[in-house]
């Protein structure tokens, strides 16, 4: 029997760990990562060819945030989450909170910029349409805070508790438009504060974490309504299959519960990146300071203290 015209089978086993992470390979997202995984490769391997260093830890973790993205996509995960509302929660906070944060952290925008040749001058070629498309007023829009931070919030509340989230669930496009809206979401949300890849918004330290936690509470609070609730909220999970045995109100408890905790996580992980990077911006700005008072005898120290040797002469 199909959910929804889908071509999801209902009569899936109660759920497991094993039978959930069990390989099925969604195309869409199969093909999406692999062609990821296959251009950053051949970036860093373009750079290395010519000499260029590109840190190992910067591919690691979008090689991690594609392979998250693969987890909740190309696996059993993905057949139970339209059934289950739990399961579909922890896509859902993977792919628009995790993922995200990894693939940012690995600098794509960064490494396709140096990885591009330059077109030269007064041409046109794909670094220089980057570079463009960069600075465009059209980012400086959607990577803006007064636009960032309503859509982060309006994707829990203004899908979820609307008939929105039932219609893109009765196809396998919607659903698939759906989280590739959930990752886009993420990655326009995150870009500012991470600040790893050049952008058209980049704010200070307080400023970035500021707008880190302005977000985070609604989720807290989206996992507390869906675990208050006394009735099942989303018309899709409201009756699972019996084959599943499983409880509609107490699986939406659990997807709030999963909610809740999950916000913790990215904000963990992103404040600890912003204290790491807040580090070393300090540690070069030392050391410009540094070299730049080798070169000039330390002037400015010296300007310093004749200016209390001034003010100590007028004090007698």
């Amino acid at each position: 029997m199909d959910h929804g015209g889908h071509g999801m089978t209902m009569d899936l086993p109660p759920f497991t760990l094993g039978r959930g992470l069990e390989f099925t390979g969604e195309p869409f997202f199969l093909i999406g990562s692999v062609v990821a995984l296959g251009l950053y490769g051949w970036a860093v391997v373009r750079l290395r060819q010519r000499g260029d260093h590109w840190p190992v830890s910067r591919t690691v973790a979008f090689v991690t945030g594609v392979l998250t993205v693969a987890l909740v996509m190309c696996t059993a995960l993905n057949e139970y989450g339209m059934v289950m509302f739990s399961v579909h929660m922890v896509q859902h906070m993977v792919i628009s909170m995790l993922s995200p944060i990894l693939l940012l952290l690995g600098a794509p925008m960064t490494l396709t910029l140096r990885a591009l040749p330059s077109a030269g001058r007064g041409r046109t070629g794909p670094r220089e349409l980057v570079v463009a498309l960069l600075h465009s007023r059209y980012m400086r829009i959607i990577t803006h805070p007064a636009f960032t931070i309503p859509l982060f919030i309006a994707s829990l509340y203004a899908l979820y508790f609307t008939p929105l989230f039932d219609f893109l669930m009765g196809s396998k496009a919607g659903h698939i438009a759906m989280m590739v809206h959930f990752l886009a979401v993420g990655l326009v949300f995150f870009w500012p504060i991470m600040g790893v890849d050049p952008g058209p918004h980049r704010p200070g330290y307080v400023m970035r974490m500021l707008e880190l936690f302005s977000g985070m509470p609604f989720h807290a609070f989206f996992g507390i309504a869906l675990m208050m609730a006394t009735e099942p909220m989303v018309s899709t999970y409201a009756h699972p299959p019996s084959s599943l045995g499983l409880d509609a109100l107490s699986d939406q408890n659990a997807a709030g519960g999963i909610a809740w905790a999950f916000s913790e996580i990215p904000s963990v992980i992103v404040l600890v990146a912003l204290v790491f990077q807040w580090y070393r911006s300090e540690q070069r700005q030392a050391r410009r300071t540094d070299r730049a008072a080798e070169r000039d005898g330390d002037k400015e120290l010296e300007a310093y203290n004749a200016y209390l040797a001034s003010l100590q002469a007028r004090g007698r």
